[in-house]
């Protein structure tokens, strides 16, 4: 069986600022702010959600179809998908855009200012789903806006169950449109932050959403683990320790990997969880979304019975 990824293709221009934006930004002066962060290191990287994910997802053995647009300058990042044995027919090529790019500046203590140009990605709702059996799970990651839209539809009319992930484009959607989301998806996936601008958008607790039809929220909370809310039910999944904290860009996607890949496998979503911190602490001791090394033995131990 396969997991079909819906999201961004993206090129990521990485810079660390050698300081904390809170000693730059003064906050009685939001009203007229202009800073500038000296960046004394830059990198470019292949990123977006849906490559990182697919990376992960590969790397653990499982089987991504990617559903994604590039740009004139998309070739070889398009190569790259298909050399990890992802599924790369449903990447369309619009050659009169470039590739999305985030430009990306991270501090010492890992927080981030981003600026994005969707470019291609704008396009990316122009592919439809495809129409195979083989699907057993999705997700509907961050993307163009009628991307996201018109993804979440079509995955619901045709049964596949998916995770709802908003991401950085949960500002894009009202509440009408956030609920509606919810409606179709089996799953939403959010980060600590999103959580809160979700339930504020639509109303409603993460406890209330949790006792609808959802079967599983995931809360991401970065060093200290995730939660989990299902029927009502908050569980807290316990962070695993990274080795090294080097770069967190693309820990988000890294971890939803691992709920795709153990969704589609059947397993408790706590399980799956798990693996997602394992992930997360592997992936932010390296640089960039798409460099580190995973073990595919790492899957088959982390949350077996028997295991710690």
């Amino acid at each position: 069986m396969a997991a079909l990824v819906c999201g961004s293709l993206a090129f990521d221009s990485i810079a660390t600022f050698p300081g904390r934006f809170a000693d730059q930004i003064l906050p009685h002066q939001l009203h007229i702010l202009n800073v500038s962060f000296l960046v004394p290191t830059m990198r470019r990287e292949f990123g977006g959600c849906a490559g990182n994910i697919a990376y992960n997802l590969a790397a653990l053995g499982g089987d991504p179809i990617i559903v994604a647009a590039v740009g004139s300058d998309g070739a070889g990042y398009v190569e790259r998908l298909a050399g990890w044995g992802a599924t790369t027919e449903h990447v369309r090529t619009i050659e009169d855009s470039l590739t999305a790019q985030a430009i990306i500046i991270t501090d010492l203590d890992n927080n981030q200012i981003t600026a994005f140009h969707p470019g291609a990605m704008q396009s990316a709702h122009e592919t439809a789903i495809p129409a195979r059996g083989d699907i057993a799970v999705a997700i509907v990651a961050p993307d163009g806006r009628d991307a996201m839209l018109t993804h979440a539809a079509q995955l619901a009319q045709a049964g596949v169950p998916f995770i709802f992930d908003p991401g950085q484009g949960l500002p894009m959607f009202d509440a009408a449109e956030l609920r509606h989301f919810v409606a179709q998806a089996s799953w939403v996936a959010l980060n600590d932050y999103e959580a809160k601008m979700l339930s504020e958008r639509v109303g409603e607790s993460l406890e209330s959403l949790s006792r609808s039809h959802l079967k599983g929220i995931v809360v991401t909370l970065g060093a200290e683990g995730c939660e989990l809310w299902q029927s009502g039910v908050r569980t807290l999944v316990p962070p695993i320790k990274a080795h090294e904290v080097v770069d967190p860009t693309g820990c988000g996607d890294a971890f939803r990997s691992a709920l795709l890949f153990g969704l589609e496998r059947g397993w408790p979503l706590e399980r799956c969880a798990m693996l997602g911190n394992h992930l997360g602490a592997l992936k932010i001791a390296s640089r960039g979304g798409q460099n580190h090394v995973l073990d595919r033995t790492l899957a088959a131990a982390v949350g077996a019975p028997g295991s710690s």
